[in-house]
């Protein structure tokens, strides 16, 4: 069950990260709804990788949450943001999956 919340965290994460790409590309109130997005959902992260760590090793969870925002993030980045895309960046991102799933299997 804590996999799945550690997962869940991991997607808060990425949330909060893309509501901070959306602030700063509007002003007014819609830059402060997406501001209030992304302390809400980097709030929700944060708590659910606290509970998650109750039972997961911390550094296999830590690795595992910052892994699921930052391959996340990368893949909003292209597909919303239009950031480049290109072999290497792809490569790399693809051994960061490789290594996070990689820890899920050794963690005690």
């Amino acid at each position: 069950m804590n996999w799945i919340i550690l997962i869940i965290a991991g997607l808060c994460e990425v949330a909060f990260a893309s509501c901070l790409g959306k602030a700063k590309q509007t002003t007014g109130t819609e830059m402060y709804l997406w501001y209030t997005g992304f302390f809400i959902t980097m709030t929700l992260s944060m708590v659910l990788l606290i509970k998650a760590i109750q039972t997961l090793p911390i550094g296999t969870a830590y690795a595992v949450w910052t892994g699921i925002g930052a391959v996340g993030t990368v893949l909003i980045g292209i597909l919303v943001f239009k950031d480049p895309t290109n072999f290497w960046r792809l490569f790399f991102m693809s051994t960061l999956i490789i290594s996070v799933i990689g820890l899920k299997f050794v963690a005690e």
